[in-house]
């Protein structure tokens, strides 16, 4: 695979895997520009893999201070601290995917058995979605962060990552939507998108694992380095910056640019 597919599949994914702009329109693209499927399995994994040591390198205090807090409460039966109640609150949030994950994946799986179809659905998605995450930025109380979540509200933010297995969602942008919604500031919200992220990925990434040590397709090493890295660098950057800003510049730049994309898969498909 050459340098430039590789750099711009790593580019989708480091964005899109937080912005809320939804990687799957993107990925349809991809193709068009050019001119094959550029992915495989071994380079799905890379991609995961660069993505999820940037959250981990981001959050590497939180998370150590997340589990530090768990081994006290786990020793003294009970949540000793706000780091604490944000751990547990991100275990919570997960169960709904490890529930309704294959239901929808199911779905999925129809969507992709009719590719003439698969554009619509994330031109749609993409363009609904979008408009979702405009009234939640809009409607948003926006006077909570992340250490007051509720385990009813943890749930609600779990069901709403499940519903993102439906391409063009977004779970980054689905995920900050329900936050909006339930008072979080937009930087709590995006900060427990991330922070919930880093179950998902490795979920979704261990699940490629096994399928591609399964699997007798060649492996590029050069490539799938060359694209971990670069999503690494990608990922990073887009955390860094889109936490310092997203309390200036809202959600508005990200909907009005879901709504061209949408309306560009339309008019494409």
């Amino acid at each position: 695979m050459d340098s430039l597919p590789i750099l711009s599949l790593a580019l989708i994914q480091g964005l899109t895997e937080f912005l809320p702009i939804s990687s799957s329109a993107h990925l349809l693209l991809a193709p068009l520009i050019y001119g094959a499927e550029l992915q495989n399995l071994a380079f799905d994994v890379a991609l995961h893999l660069g993505t999820l040591a940037a959250v981990l390198i981001y959050f590497r205090q939180e998370i150590g201070a997340m589990l530090d807090a768990l081994w006290q409460s786990a020793k003294a039966r009970r949540l000793v601290s706000p780091q604490a109640q944000l751990g547990a609150m991100l275990f919570l949030a997960t169960l709904p995917l490890l529930v309704l994950g294959l239901p929808l994946k199911q779905v999925l799986d129809v969507l992709r058995a009719q590719p003439q179809l698969l554009p619509l659905v994330i031109a749609a998605t993409t363009i609904s979605f979008g408009g979702l995450l405009w009234v939640a930025d809009v409607k948003g109380s926006r006077h909570r962060d992340e250490y007051s979540l509720s385990p009813w509200d943890a749930l609600i933010i779990g069901c709403s990552q499940a519903v993102a297995i439906i391409p063009g969602t977004s779970r980054s942008g689905i995920t900050i939507t329900a936050g909006l919604f339930l008072g979080l500031s937009r930087r709590a919200a995006s900060r427990f998108s991330f922070l919930l992220s880093i179950p998902t990925i490795l979920m979704a990434g261990g699940l490629e694992s096994l399928a591609l040590v399964r699997s007798p397709q060649p492996v590029d090493w050069a490539a799938l380095g060359l694209g971990a890295s670069a999503a690494f660098a990608v990922a990073y950057g887009c955390i860094h910056f889109f936490l310092r800003l997203i309390e200036r510049v809202g959600m508005l730049p990200f909907v009005l640019y879901r709504l061209l994309l949408g309306a560009v898969l339309l008019l494409l498909f």
